[in-house]
């Protein structure tokens, strides 16, 4: 979440003039993220997410991002629901954007997850795999393997500005990956960012997951690989394998990996490391001055890309099964 698009009292309090949800009480910028525009609204008749949808969000995907949560929250996942306006619309248009109101998910994300949480996560990660069956819509993953070389191009030049020998050692990465990814995996509608800040907890219970705007259709063990990367690394870099068993167990309790899933992991990891690094590097390299974001670091993905870059088996993430140890 983040803030690109400022907006008056005036606007928002006729914009949403069009939804049942009381008068404007108090609004706020949320400046967590890159993606999209974010404000905390309180009105008098409760407490919502204003998001404004920037330019890098295709507009012909926000149906699928609407209905998708739609279809999970009858299945039983906890996660927000875009409100509708007075004619039935989900979406409306606000300083010139694409604008959604979406109910408020009660709970904090943690600073400091330990492994019990990463167990809930497996868990709630798998529970959305499988209530996301049947969602009618498709969406392809525009940051997978085809969609890396095109990102890093838009950095590519300036790569060793953050770091010397950056451009020749990225490019080698790309190639390796382009040439290995796998063609055939157990595929789905996964959420594609499943970083803490997307994830609820009330104390020790989670509540819900949050921010479906990279959700599409990709390999269910890719998800996991993010997992991996955003939950089970600490602040040095260092890989927590105690978080990495938590989670692969809490997710396994729900979906069993396959034995492809489980010898194409630490691929996938590498290959999520990458993703995350090259839009953490571009956004670092190209966010203008002014704007109302928290930067990420691009550094901390690349000292995770090395780290995958060795692993063998995936009994060095946690995972616990027959099939890890071959």
């Amino acid at each position: 979440m983040a803030v690109y698009t400022d907006i008056t009292e005036d606007e928002l309090t006729r914009f949403l003039a069009a939804y049942d949800v009381g008068a404007l009480t108090s609004y706020k910028g949320i400046a967590e993220g890159v993606e999209n525009s974010n404000f905390l609204l309180h009105t008098t008749k409760g407490s919502y997410i204003l998001t404004l949808y920037e330019k890098r969000v295709n507009a012909d995907d926000l149906p699928f991002f609407l209905g998708l949560m739609h279809h999970l929250a009858e299945r039983g996942l906890s996660c927000p629901l875009p409100l509708p306006r007075a004619d039935g619309a989900l979406l409306g248009t606000l300083s010139g954007r694409p604008a959604a109101v979406i109910s408020f998910l009660e709970g904090m994300w943690l600073r400091k997850p330990e492994a019990q949480h990463c167990r809930e996560v497996g868990r709630a990660l798998a529970s959305m795999h499988e209530a996301a069956e049947g969602f009618p819509l498709k969406r392809a993953n525009a940051l997978s393997v085809g969609g890396w070389r095109p990102l890093w191009r838009n950095s590519e030049a300036r790569a060793d500005e953050v770091q010397d020998g950056l451009k020749e050692e990225i490019a080698a990465e790309l190639a390796y990956l382009e040439e290995h990814w796998p063609r055939s995996l157990p595929a789905g509608v996964i959420h594609a960012d499943l970083f803490p800040d997307n994830v609820f907890f009330l104390g020790d219970r989670l509540s819900g997951l949050i921010d479906f705007y990279f959700a599409c259709n990709d390999f269910l063990a890719y998800d996991i690989a993010v997992c991996l990367n955003s939950w089970c690394f600490e602040k040095n870099g260092s890989y927590n394998i105690t978080k990495g068993m938590a989670l692969l167990s809490g997710y396994e309790s729900v979906r069993q990996l396959t034995a492809d899933e489980v010898a194409t992991l630490p691929l996938l990891a590498r290959g999520s490391a990458l993703r995350f690094f090259l839009t953490r590097l571009y956004d670092w390299l190209m966010t203008p001055a002014g704007a109302l974001v928290v930067k990420k670091d691009p550094l901390e993905y690349l000292t995770k890309l090395r780290f995958h870059r060795a692993v063998t088996s995936s009994v060095e993430y946690g995972l616990r099964r027959q099939e890890a140890w071959q």
